[in-house]
């Protein structure tokens, strides 16, 4: 399959599909870690995946985020 149908395909997806992908292929890439995280990050880090993965309309776009911010800081 060529990587033109793939990606056309993938960009039909529902956004939590996309985001699934996206993820699997960034750990698939062989990297060399920046900074070491210690075990409690790493279990932190792993349990804020899994709840965006159970449900991704937790998350809220950055405009937004900062537009609530601001309303509620200023």
């Amino acid at each position: 399959m060529k990587l033109e149908t793939i990606t056309e395909q993938v960009l039909k997806l529902e956004p939590a599909s996309r985001t699934h992908i996206a993820e699997i292929l960034l750990e698939s890439l062989d990297y060399k870690e920046d900074f070491i995280a210690s075990e409690a990050w790493r279990q932190e880090i792993y349990k804020r995946c899994k709840e965006i993965n159970a449900n991704p309309s937790l998350l809220i776009d950055g405009d937004q985020f900062m537009h609530e911010l601001k309303q509620h800081y200023l």
